[in-house]
């Protein structure tokens, strides 16, 4: 959905919830999230807005309890207009490069800080499980940081990230952090995401080769790259032209990203680009993870271990 459209047809609260509500509820008997009674919810509606407060809320008539279209979603308890929300989902999903929460702050005349939240708790709405076919093409790239470092070149920075990429031809992508380029690193999320009978493509290192005579047998095809970037089919230009557009947008537009929230701006990246063609409906679907994904609280996305990945 185009931003022109999202400020349209979303101009109110009220819009966005009676939206939220069909997403949630397709059948139309809304169902109390509490102790999933569906049919004995009565609607209660206020007059009197005020932080925090949605203009209508249910209470189920079984459990007694009461709560609203956007209880136990990752809207859960967000101070924040509906409709900016919506706004920021087609922002991000338009994004080609990724949009920074500086910028999400200017376009919503919100803070700093609740547009970081808001930005990672959209991108925590973008992941899925993704089982690649066909011919798939696998590498590794670092994301270093941006300041040069002082000393010998030669010795490899300790701050550096790597990004494992696998895609396949013509295909979807995924992008996953990892530790290393170690085949401790790189073998399982390799047999997790690419199919077995998928044809494997990489470049000749001594992992690749590893992984793929043991795990892929005759389905393997490597191309040195001290020879030659491609021999025609044999080649690995489809993830590095990925690992390409994911560095424009961290260095360009991000500037600087964390291990501890990568995997989230990898999964925004892979999400959007499986989706390249299908601009449109990428806001539908968007929602549709919001409204069913897990509550983020703002403790939990600041704590200082690292998620799991």
């Amino acid at each position: 959905m185009k931003l022109i459209d999202v400020t349209k047809q979303f101009s109110t609260d009220d819009k966005c919830l009676d939206y939220i509500e069909t997403m949630r509820w397709p059948d139309g008997e809304i169902g109390c999230v509490h102790c999933c009674e569906v049919g004995r919810i009565s609607k209660i509606a206020r007059e009197a807005q005020g932080k925090n407060k949605r203009s209508r809320i249910y209470q189920c008539l079984a459990c007694g309890k009461q709560f609203s279209s956007t209880s136990g979603t990752i809207f859960n308890d967000s101070h924040l207009p509906l409709t900016k929300w919506f706004m920021a989902i087609a922002l991000i999903c338009e994004a080609k490069k990724g949009m920074s929460a500086k910028q999400l702050e200017r376009h919503l005349g919100v803070n700093y800080r609740t547009a970081w939240y808001l930005a990672h708790r959209i991108r925590e709405a973008m992941q899925e499980g993704t089982l690649l076919s066909g011919v798939v093409e696998a590498d590794e790239t670092f994301l270093r940081p941006r300041k040069p470092r002082k000393g010998n070149p030669k010795v490899k920075n300790p701050n550096r990230m790597a990004v494992l990429g696998m895609i396949e031809r013509g295909g979807k992508l995924k992008l996953i952090p990892v530790a290393d380029d170690k085949k401790a690193s790189v073998e399982p999320p390799m047999l997790e995401h690419i199919g077995p009978d998928a044809l494997l493509q990489t470049d000749s290192s001594f992992t690749h080769g590893w992984i793929g005579r043991y795990h892929f047998a005759e389905r393997h095809r490597m191309i040195n790259h001290i020879v030659s970037y491609a021999e025609g089919d044999n080649h690995t230009n489809g993830v590095e032209n990925a690992f390409s557009l994911l560095k424009r947008g961290i260095y360009g537009t991000y500037h600087q990203v964390s291990m501890k929230h990568l995997g989230r701006y990898c999964n925004e990246f892979s999400y959007r680009f499986n989706r390249r063609g299908e601009q449109l409906q990428m806001f539908d679907s968007t929602l549709k993870n919001l409204v069913r994904g897990k509550v983020l609280p703002y403790a939990k996305l600041t704590a200082s271990q690292v998620p799991e990945t």
